[in-house]
């Protein structure tokens, strides 16, 4: 679907965007949010939805009400990561914005992320600040308002440490560079995507999009939070949290995240303690009688090891590393979290 308000030769000056949303079973929530994408207000804009396989009426659907849409159809459930991989090989545009079928957008949430990728070819990714649809007032989950990551590999984010979500009281609302953009709603410049040769399809699905901002800016490429724009975001729409499906993939490409991204001498440093705090998480959850959780850590670690041992543990990618990291944190939020108490990420990282 292409926006056609402005003039011909207006519109060659506007970098192309393209959202592409990867489906899979998920017709209520196309049919739910679809619309807030529709009425998109960025003047060369596509809307492709890449299916993942569903077997679900998702491709009727869309065919019988939003036939200008671009359907993608995979042949298999390849997951997050292949399923991108194999679906963007098939787009072009100078922008790309992969969203989950979950997430209401606002009017006007693209220009603000275009205006400032354009000012700077060195930022390779961005995300707007994500607030949860369910409770609008709240950050969301998955990115809140920019990923950060502590040094021992655990994730957290601008308002949203482990599984705290502040309320949105206008405290993040810079923009600033961050350590990682959310695979909920994260635009990228085409090009880039495919030289850093997209998703690590081998963690099919979670962290898959921390691993590929690491190596972004291990490339020398920064990640930018843009909270001028807004989407709201169900979270867990696919695996719901708890799940231990979830559990495993969130640990096991986590520890294979940090393996191939820290200099060998912190990671024979770092990795040890991480592990070990992994353990306490996972005797933690089985004396509370989460013996899912307590299994699927285990088999995250069993794993990992794996791969170590068997697996292909980098990528083929051109060695260029920078030192110019942004958004990780050099403690330990487990201890800030759980010892100190500090939930809120202006207690842990005063000042950002």
């Amino acid at each position: 679907m292409e926006n056609t308000t402005i003039s011909g030769n207006q519109q060659q000056n506007i970098p192309s965007v393209a959202v592409v949303i990867l489906n899979w079973n998920g017709r209520h929530f196309l049919q739910q949010f679809l619309p807030s994408v529709m009425r998109g207000t960025y003047p060369k804009l596509r809307i492709i939805v890449a299916d993942n396989a569903s077997t679900d009426d998702s491709v009727d659907w869309l065919r019988e009400n939003y036939p200008a849409i671009q359907v993608i159809q995979n042949l298999s459930n390849e997951g997050f990561a292949k399923g991108y991989n194999t679906a963007l090989r098939q787009v072009q545009s100078d922008y790309y914005v992969l969203l989950n079928s979950d997430v209401e957008v606002t009017p006007g949430w693209i220009e603000p992320v275009i205006r400032l990728m354009e000012t700077d070819e060195q930022i390779g990714a961005c995300q707007p600040k994500i607030l949860s649809q369910k409770d609008p007032s709240s950050f969301e989950y998955a990115g809140a308002s920019g990923g950060w990551i502590d040094r021992f590999g655990y994730p957290f984010a601008k308002g949203r440490v482990f599984e705290y979500c502040e309320k949105d009281l206008g405290q993040y609302d810079k923009v600033q560079p961050c350590f990682w953009a959310s695979g909920a709603a994260m635009f990228v410049r085409t090009t880039l995507y495919h030289e850093m040769k997209g998703l690590d399809e081998h963690f099919f699905a979670h962290q898959e999009e921390i691993d590929f901002c690491w190596r972004l800016q291990l490339w020398g490429y920064k990640v930018f939070t843009v909270p001028e724009a807004v989407v709201y975001h169900v979270g867990g729409g696919t695996l719901p949290a708890g799940n231990s499906r979830k559990v495993y993939l969130n640990f096991r490409n986590n520890l294979i995240m940090m393996s191939r991204n820290l200099p060998f001498r912190k990671s024979v440093c770092i990795i040890p303690v991480r592990l070990a705090l992994d353990g306490l998480a996972a005797w933690r959850a089985l004396f509370s009688g989460d013996a899912g959780f307590f299994f699927a850590l285990i088999k995250a670690h069993i794993k990992y090891v794996q791969w170590l041992v068997f697996g292909k543990r980098w990528v083929d990618l051109p060695k260029k590393k920078s030192t110019a990291i942004s958004g990780m944190y050099k403690g330990s939020i487990v201890w800030d979290y759980f010892v100190k108490g500090r939930k809120r990420f202006s207690e842990i990282v005063p000042g950002k």
